[in-house]
């Protein structure tokens, strides 16, 4: 049986020339080595690959973590450039960990930006390399699959009633999507999408308008169901788990397609769920730049980001919110300023048949 519709935006996904750059070092800690097998891709990074100059603007207000709103080059060759020097970035072994929240913000955007953008999208491609071009239609197919959930109208006007909590660490999701595939045969790359769709891989800490919660957002009478819900609705290891359950139960095991129809009754939602799955599948170092995603929020003001430490017990006008937070509206001029996409239209996770 569909469930009702809801409106829970997650994540994912600024015109602006380059005004500077903020160059990036280049150590990494290798949790995700010991953490998954090795890369089945062309895709190749360098040893040391240069430093990544990110764009910025002295002028713009910053968030608490001293960032501000990432902003895209406005030309296709700037723009491809700074892609795929982020992407490569983001798979190398000498990237420091402090860099990598930026350079996962700023490949958000990059593709947030684009999604809207197919003209601008088109142009970018062509001038990516052969080996990243895969990785780019995966990204838009994806954040485009959103997008058709719920096309037309204005962005909301208000602010969802969230926390925004940093997520658990990488190293230790990846054991809990390991430990529940080892346990039900659902893939870890589909749970890891699952958890990125949901609620940014467990950064939103709210309840959805159907009364789902948690970092996989499971109605709590499917919680309830025998075999499902074991442990805390909230805690990401029992929730991961409990996901993985729950795709097996609708079928997920002969047709990951119909489990996930299950767990949201659109086909949108699946096939985006698929797309960032086979970016993991192709290439497990994906992850890295997925995991440092933030939450963003499309609203009638533009594409608002959510930083940790947002924290709204009862929605919030937009505009009341952006003169306490300013460092959450995307710059102005930028392509993401006022584009008032709506948040999409989404179902209740895991709901009942």
């Amino acid at each position: 049986m569909r469930q009702p519709l809801r409106r829970f935006l997650f994540l994912l996904l600024g015109g602006l020339a380059l005004l500077g750059g903020v160059q990036l070092q280049r150590r990494f800690p290798h949790h995700l080595a010991a953490m998954v097998p090795e890369p089945m891709t062309d895709v190749t990074t360098e040893d040391a690959p240069p430093a990544v100059a990110l764009p910025i603007d002295p002028a713009l207000p910053r968030a608490a973590d001293g960032r501000h709103y990432p902003l895209v080059p406005e030309t296709p060759q700037a723009l491809a450039d700074l892609l795929m020097a982020v992407e490569v970035a983001l798979r190398s072994d000498h990237t420091d960990a402090s860099d990598l929240p930026a350079l996962g913000h700023q490949q958000q955007v990059i593709y947030r930006t684009l999604s809207h953008q197919p003209q601008r999208a088109e142009a970018v491609r062509n001038r990516l390399s052969a080996d990243w071009r895969g990785v780019f239609d995966h990204h838009l197919a994806a954040r485009r699959e959103f997008l058709a959930m719920h096309s037309g109208g204005r962005g909301s006007a208000t602010l969802p009633a969230w926390r925004i909590i940093a997520p658990e660490p990488a190293e230790a999701l990846l054991r809990y999507y390991r430990e529940a595939e080892a346990a039900t045969g659902i893939e870890w790359e589909v749970l890891a999408a699952v958890n990125l769709v949901e609620t940014g891989m467990g950064r939103i800490d709210g309840i959805s308008v159907a009364d789902a919660r948690g970092p996989m957002q499971f109605l709590p009478t499917t919680w309830a169901e025998p075999g499902i819900g074991k442990g805390d609705i909230r805690n990401p290891h029992d929730a991961i788990g409990a996901a993985a359950r729950y795709l097996v139960r609708r079928g997920g095991l002969k047709d990951i397609r119909r489990g996930l129809w299950g767990y949201n009754n659109s086909d949108n939602y699946g096939r985006a769920v698929l797309h960032y799955a086979a970016l993991l599948r192709d290439d497990p170092r994906a992850f890295t730049g997925l995991y440092h995603w933030e939450i963003h929020f499309n609203s009638a003001l533009g594409d608002l980001w959510l930083p940790v430490g947002y924290n709204q017990t009862q929605r919030l006008p937009v505009a009341a919110y952006l003169r306490q937070m300013p460092a959450s509206a995307p710059p102005l001029g930028s392509q993401t300023h006022g584009q008032g996409v709506p948040p999409a239209a989404r179902q209740p996770c895991c709901g009942q048949p």
